[in-house]
């Protein structure tokens, strides 16, 4: 994410920007971080030249791992965990982890319904990422209001 992607955002867009490039430069292993709406719609990356590869390839299909593919497993994974976590009486849903042989892929809530989600390869420090993910759900969640969320959108839409 550079920052010639950010201009013309406010400074709480850009903060937002900031703290996802650094969420990815952290955690080792770290393939793609993504920031999706409660309805499903991707509102931050931080992928962003995998995202304009999609548009690049005819928009129809989008290159394996990318954003809006991980914006998509995060949104089922969020609606399978909902359901079941109603299912069985448990309350809302904190965070989700899938370890797969060669990576992993964990979804965490931030506020409103809105979820962080990173793709991670195997050699990822699962602690690690469940530290920095935190980190950012604190300090973000706060700062997503139904404005901010709408100016990520559109940005997210204009970039295309």
């Amino acid at each position: 994410m550079t920052a010639t992607g950010t201009f013309g955002l406010s400074s709480e867009a850009r903060n937002l920007h900031w703290l996802l490039t650094n969420l990815v430069q952290e955690v080792r292993g770290a393939h793609s971080v993504a920031v999706v709406s409660s309805d499903g719609l991707l509102l931050l990356s931080s992928d962003p030249a995998r995202h304009d590869a999609a548009d690049e390839a005819g928009g129809s299909e989008s290159p394996r791992g990318s954003s809006s593919d991980l914006a998509t497993v995060i949104s089922g994974i969020s609606s399978l965990t909902l359901g079941a976590a109603e299912l069985m009486d448990c309350g809302g849903v904190k965070h989700t982890m899938v370890a797969m042989e060669e990576g992993s892929v964990f979804v965490m809530s931030i506020s409103d319904g809105s979820l962080l989600g990173l793709h991670a390869g195997a050699d990822c420090d699962m602690h690690v990422v469940a530290y920095h993910m935190a980190m950012f759900v604190g300090r973000a969640g706060h700062v997503l209001t139904p404005e901010l969320r709408s100016e990520l959108r559109k940005s997210m839409e204009s970039a295309r």
